[in-house]
């Protein structure tokens, strides 16, 4: 009798471990927020998620487009590297295209309504994101075809290499969306004591203003363009419109970034990469044909 007594309290004690667990997940399924932990008692250990933007009280920059008016502009320079020769003469048809790059928080939008993926860099990448996830600074780790999708979302597209330099330089031929002498602390660029190890705020350099109000062109990041990019293509695109090669390896990127320095920061200069690549000094701006 006392054996069987024994035996039975053994296996209620064994069911009562047993159900720990599963007490547990129950519990964990109902916490309230009062019972939550604190921010104090968070593992140290653990990674920062790439996903959240970086909590602060500032208000997002409102969305602008700003439309360049039909007609011819100077583009290209023959001081320049030999993708940018020769300078030519172009005629474009009427567009707008975003004042700023775009933004963290408009990027995130997109991704909250679409599920399209995060920006962030490739798994095999252990980055710090947190000084690049201000909701004003520009969106970047994004390839061209995130850029695309997105611009498509937005009822946009892809400027054309031919537009955005337009949009930079005006109708005068500057090397800089200021004019033709090089300001140090004109833009975000590297070698810039300007408090910026990373991208700006968008808007943030008042100097890096184009002529038609178009900002960010000199510095800050990097930025896709439409277009394939061919060597010899400012040669021989013609001159109403010029749209993007058929094919290419590299597409065409324009504009300095924070990490650029010497030629590179001129609104001529031009850049390629593969179209899946990406990079924190790379982000994108939207553009529409016609006024708006």
């Amino acid at each position: 009798m006392l054996e069987t007594k024994f035996k039975i309290v053994f296996l209620l004690a064994v069911l009562a471990f047993a159900a720990l667990p599963i007490m547990g997940i129950i519990r964990g399924t109902t916490l309230t927020p009062f019972e939550a932990a604190s921010p104090d008692s968070t593992d140290s250990s653990s990674p920062e998620p790439l996903d959240s933007l970086q909590v602060s009280r500032e208000e997002p920059v409102r969305e602008e487009m700003i439309s360049i008016p039909a007609g011819p502009f100077i583009r290209g320079t023959d001081h320049g590297g030999f993708d940018e020769q020769p300078q030519r003469t172009l005629v474009l048809d009427a567009f707008a295209i975003d004042r700023y790059e775009v933004t963290n928080f408009q990027y995130q939008q997109f991704v909250d309504a679409t599920g399209h993926r995060k920006s962030g860099p490739p798994s095999r990448y252990a980055k710090n994101m947190s000084r690049m996830r201000g909701i004003n600074q520009p969106v970047v780790y994004v390839s061209w075809d995130d850029a695309e999708t997105f611009c498509h979302w937005k009822g946009k597209r892809l400027p054309t290499e031919a537009e955005w330099e337009k949009a930079m330089r005006g109708t005068d031929g500057r090397l800089w969306p200021w004019g033709n002498v090089e300001q140090p602390n004109g833009a975000n660029w590297a070698r810039v004591q300007d408090g910026f190890e990373v991208a700006a705020p968008v808007g943030a350099f008042l100097t890096d203003t184009s002529p038609y109000g178009v900002m960010d062109g000199a510095g800050n990041v990097m930025e896709w363009v439409d277009d394939w990019y061919a060597e010899t293509y400012f040669k021989e695109a013609p001159e109403q419109n010029p749209q993007s090669p058929e094919y290419g390896t590299f597409r065409a990127l324009r504009g300095g970034g924070y990490a650029t320095t010497g030629a590179d920061i001129r609104i001529t200069s031009r850049s390629k990469m593969v179209q899946d690549f990406r990079d924190e000094t790379i982000g994108f701006r939207c553009a529409v044909s016609g006024m708006k």
